[in-house]
């Protein structure tokens, strides 16, 4: 019986495309963006109509360890002055209902690593209201839920009371709004259905 071998040239190219796509670092995802946490970033509100709107941009900068500190910065153009229960808001107006930007008060690290993005999220706390309404109902909070892609980070809402933070927390280094201070939404409820930094 004539059993057909691979030549031993072929063999030896084989395993040298292995060995350099192992040592390369091949794979499927090769060549994928990794997101970063430097720099300047956009702030992208995603709403029901589909639409994506650049509502702000937060700045990064690496501090090691894969840790760096932030800062947020609202668009005066596209968020616009609302003066509710005796203050202003900086909001995202639409006919369905109004986003509006409420600054965390207290002093905080303003730092985040990646999974641990708990003070971001409490550095975009926002409210919703009807535009009919009068008043700021801070009932209404929202705290975005963020979670890492390749491309950014992807906030989902979560609802929260932002009454809670009217006093000062006992430990300003702690998170104030924990897992079991926050409940999803009901899919489609918002009408910013999603927070983005990319």
């Amino acid at each position: 019986m004539n059993l057909r071998r691979t030549p031993p040239t072929a063999r030896r190219s084989w395993r040298g495309g292995l060995a350099c796509a192992l040592l390369c670092g091949l794979s499927p995802t090769a060549g994928a963006q990794t997101f970063e946490l430097s720099g300047e970033k956009a702030l992208v509100a995603l709403t029901k109509d589909g639409q994506r709107t650049r509502i702000g941009a937060v700045f990064f900068e690496p501090q090691g360890q894969g840790t760096a500190r932030f800062r947020v910065q609202m668009d005066p153009a596209v968020m616009r002055d609302h003066f509710l229960s005796m203050r202003e808001f900086k909001c995202l107006p639409a006919v369905q209902e109004i986003s509006c930007f409420v600054p965390y008060p207290y002093a905080q690290p303003g730092t985040v690593s990646p999974g641990q993005f708990a003070w971001l999220e409490h550095s975009l706390l926002f409210f919703f209201k009807q535009p009919a309404d009068f008043g700021a109902k801070l009932w209404n909070g929202i705290i975005f839920k963020f979670s890492l892609t390749p491309t950014g980070l992807v906030g989902k809402p979560q609802a929260v009371d932002l009454n809670r933070i009217g006093v000062p927390p006992d430990k300003l280094d702690e998170p104030p709004y924990g897992p079991f201070d926050r409940d999803d939404f009901t899919p489609g409820a918002r009408w910013v259905q999603e927070l983005r930094i990319e």
